[in-house]
């Protein structure tokens, strides 16, 4: 079966560097107690619970945020591929979004592929999230993922203290 492609409305690519080894920022993206510390955390008053988290090809992870307003969000995937510690690719789906407040649709599976490249001090990171089926809904995520990545940056720098 072939497959659209895709365009610049449905897929986003941020990139970021982050002064921590590989193998440490591969950590912070497969651990549970990293991962709490920032996967959607856009802002620092944020909660993020991981329910299940089983990193390995067909493996599931199950999730809530919730925002400092109390909104409540759960986020749901498979792994589909993984390389320690150069890449992860993985679905990434909501199944429950507040009541209108997000665009963001419920049970729409998106697809997340992430890459991990030593830059002598730094790790560069390159996060493509794809099959978005609006440009809003995209546009939110970016907002999402870069807040997400701030907290990376510093979950990372304070392990290291």
């Amino acid at each position: 079966m072939a497959t659209a492609p895709q365009s610049s409305e449905t897929q986003l690519q941020i990139s970021r560097l982050i002064m921590s080894p590989r193998d440490k920022v591969f950590q912070a993206w497969t651990k549970r107690a990293l991962l709490e510390k920032w996967m959607c955390r856009s802002n620092p008053d944020q909660r993020t619970k991981y329910y299940e988290l089983d990193v390995r090809p067909g493996g599931r992870y199950r999730l809530e945020s919730v925002s400092p307003a109390g909104d409540l969000y759960m986020l749901e995937g498979t792994y589909r591929e993984i390389r320690p510690p150069e890449k992860l690719v993985f679905t990434w789906s909501w199944v429950r979004t507040p009541p209108q407040k997000s665009p963001i649709k419920e049970n729409e599976e998106t697809l997340v592929t992430v890459e991990f490249f030593e830059r002598g001090k730094f790790t560069e990171v390159i996060l493509t999230h794809e099959k978005f089926s609006t440009a809003e809904i995209r546009d939110r995520h970016a907002r999402g993922w870069k807040g997400c990545f701030d907290s990376l940056d510093g979950a990372l720098k304070a392990a290291q203290a």
